[in-house]
């Protein structure tokens, strides 16, 4: 156990009773101490804790950078864009998008690359895989200082590690679910003892049997709207590909990856990864609101598919003949449904004046709506 996190969450609940998820999160993963999950290490990869689509194959990455390429140009082809990545972790889908942006006359020269890191570690191994592809990489803190202008954002997985919360409903009521210390000292799940106002439950589910968990993430939203805002004001577009589904719904998502397997979350706080599944509706009905247009979410295997994969795996196996199966296990890997292809969900957000990218289907009238297209 990582025992200055682990420590510091007992002393806090010690201290000031229980907490919520959110904060038991923003503890766990990393809260500027300098000792959380992501600030201390490389958690990607066959020697780490989970896999992500990029380490997987660079036929994801191309797949996304081409896809960039194509809404630069849609964009008009502006002079200046900013190209955004938050929580990159190696820098392997950033890389595969710029090899991607060399082909494309003029993307390369016109892009400008930004980081949203927090990660020291993280930070030093995006360095070493980006600086010989790019000059112009800068590296933010938040979304927030980022700098004015037109922007491709792809966020590949980072919505769900942001914080969540959750409420059970318990006796006719809804109780915040929260985390609490045993008489032994060790974490435990509890309920506050007020129920929350029904006002703040979605209507379709105050009728939920006793035990249901509904999962909100207000910083998840709070991203969103200002991904949104940035967008409709600046331009462009944003790419959001994570687990998740089309909300409102029940059910208790949050969960530990621990060596590729999962993990009980509260046992081992600043030890393993913590992310639950991410409400796309709820990001569209941010973003939309912010003044951005949403689309979809559709499955990656429908996103990959369509926009070319399988022949680029062709094309792959082709080039190298020693490595076609490889290419074939990680083609499957994304985009077969009992894999990747149907857990992962991607959307869209783009600027107001842009149509319906591809290959999201637009609705009638060729207008996106909140909530987007369903798959």
């Amino acid at each position: 156990m990582n025992a200055p996190v682990a420590d510091r969450i007992r002393a806090r609940i010690a201290q000031q009773g229980s907490i919520g998820i959110d904060d038991y999160m923003r503890l766990a993963l990393g809260d500027g101490s300098g000792d959380g999950y992501y600030a201390t290490r490389d958690p990607f990869g066959a020697s780490g804790d989970f896999i992500t689509a990029p380490e997987v194959s660079q036929l994801f990455g191309e797949i996304v950078g081409a896809w960039c390429a194509h809404m630069w140009a849609e964009m008009g082809r502006p002079s200046s864009v900013l190209l955004v990545e938050p929580g990159p972790g190696r820098g392997t889908l950033m890389a595969d998008i710029l090899r991607v942006a060399r082909l494309v006359p003029g993307f390369l020269e016109a892009a400008t690359v930004h980081l949203v890191e927090t990660s020291p570690a993280l930070r030093q191994r995006q360095r070493d895989t980006l600086a010989p592809l790019a000059a112009g990489i800068f590296w933010h803190e938040s979304l927030s200082t980022l700098p004015d202008g037109p922007m491709l954002l792809v966020a590949n997985e980072f919505f769900d590690a942001l914080p969540l919360r959750q409420v059970q409903h318990r006796g006719g009521g809804w109780f915040k679910r929260r985390i609490s210390l045993s008489p032994q000292g060790a974490l435990q799940w509890t309920l506050a003892p007020d129920p929350v106002a029904e006002s703040d439950i979605p209507p379709a589910l105050r009728g939920s049997p006793d035990g249901a968990i509904l999962e909100t993430a207000p910083e998840r939203e709070a991203a969103a709207r200002e991904v949104g805002a940035r967008l409709a004001r600046f331009g462009g577009c944003a790419l959001i590909i994570d687990y998740g589904f089309s909300g409102p719904a029940t059910g208790d998502t949050f969960q530990a990856l621990k060596a590729h397997a999962y993990a009980d979350p509260l046992a081992d706080p600043g030890q393993a990864d913590l992310t639950s599944h991410v409400d796309f509706t709820a990001l569209a009905a941010a973003a939309t609101a912010a003044g951005a247009s949403a689309w979809g979410p559709i499955s990656q295997a429908a996103f990959l598919s369509e926009l070319g994969i399988a022949m680029r795996a062709r094309k792959l196996m082709t080039a190298r003949p020693d490595k076609a199966g490889e290419i074939e296990l990680a083609l499957a890997r994304l985009v077969s449904p009992d894999q990747m292809g149907a857990l992962f969900k991607v959307a869209c957000l783009t600027a107001p004046n842009l149509g319906a990218p591809p290959p999201f289907p637009p609705r009638s009238g060729g207008e996106s709506v909140p909530g987007g297209n369903a798959d």
